[in-house]
């Protein structure tokens, strides 16, 4: 079984650890209010020189999440820190996709993701070449059965799904994420190309590393562990994110469910 460190604190592996990726939603904030413990961990880290990114699944450029964390009141210093499943995209997009006309699957506020590909952006799903996923529509946001309706004719594309993770909790509401909508689209037959957690490409676009000793940390074992597991990294789980509920004092069954290997958890992140 994992070793839990609520008694002990991350500070009793630390030096065992060169590289730290450190979620953000669910383990620095809850979508509204930072996690005074987890701050207090990044200080931790920063005063000893340990190196860490602020990895986050969310379909948003760098910059974007960056003022969103200032805003919340992180320091400028730790919110260099972070890179986004969007950033990861992004650059993919504009190598590989920007001569295609692309369909957004997802609310308007995710528009300043793909700002550089806008004249791309045609608003009939069957002119488009391919599919881009940032979450899902304002006026749709709890139906997944309208897009295995919206997506019936449109198997043939690719979609690009720029956040695999299936849900997310806002305090204590929980929402669906793009990885809903990308699941769907592959329960009809579509092919969906995902970018961040666990998908090796986000690790290394991120970081060097090459030859590190690396903890993943995280609330997600779909996400946050798998990624971790598939890159053989250490991985610690804290418990009160967004698997809360399903836990019930039987980890060991959790953790066979979701077929992830584990080495460290805790409660909340806490030095």
């Amino acid at each position: 079984m994992p070793e839990n460190l609520d008694n002990k604190g991350l500070k009793s592996i630390v030096e065992k650890y060169d590289l730290f990726f450190i979620d953000i939603w669910g383990v620095i904030h809850n979508g509204v209010h930072l996690f005074e413990k987890s701050i207090k961990c990044l200080d931790e880290l920063d005063e000893l020189g340990k190196k860490y990114i602020l990895l986050t699944n969310a379909p948003r450029p760098n910059t974007t999440v960056i003022n969103f964390l200032k805003n919340m009141g992180l320091e400028n210093n730790k919110c260099e820190k972070v890179f986004t499943s969007g950033q990861a995209a992004l650059s993919y997009l504009n190598k590989t996709c920007k001569d295609l006309k692309f369909f957004h699957v997802g609310p308007t506020r995710d528009f300043d993701l793909f700002k550089s590909l806008e004249k791309k952006k045609v608003e009939d799903i069957e002119d488009s070449d391919f599919l881009l996923c940032t979450g899902l529509f304002e006026d749709y946001e709890e139906d997944l059965s309208y897009y295995k309706n919206l997506f019936k004719n449109e198997i043939s594309k690719k979609m690009i799904c720029t956040n695999p993770d299936l849900i997310v909790d806002r305090e204590e509401k929980r929402e669906f994420c793009a990885g809903s909508v990308a699941k769907e689209f592959e329960l009809i037959g579509g092919k969906v190309d995902y970018f961040g957690k666990p998908y090796s490409l986000v690790y290394s676009q991120s970081a060097e590393i090459k030859n590190k000793n690396v903890l993943c940390i995280g609330d997600n074992l779909n996400t946050d562990i798998r990624g971790a597991n598939n890159q053989q990294f250490d991985s610690l789980l804290i418990l009160n994110g967004v698997h809360r509920n399903e836990i019930n004092n039987n980890l060991e069954k959790l953790l066979l469910k979701y077929d992830v290997r584990l080495n460290y958890t805790q409660s909340e992140l806490e030095w």
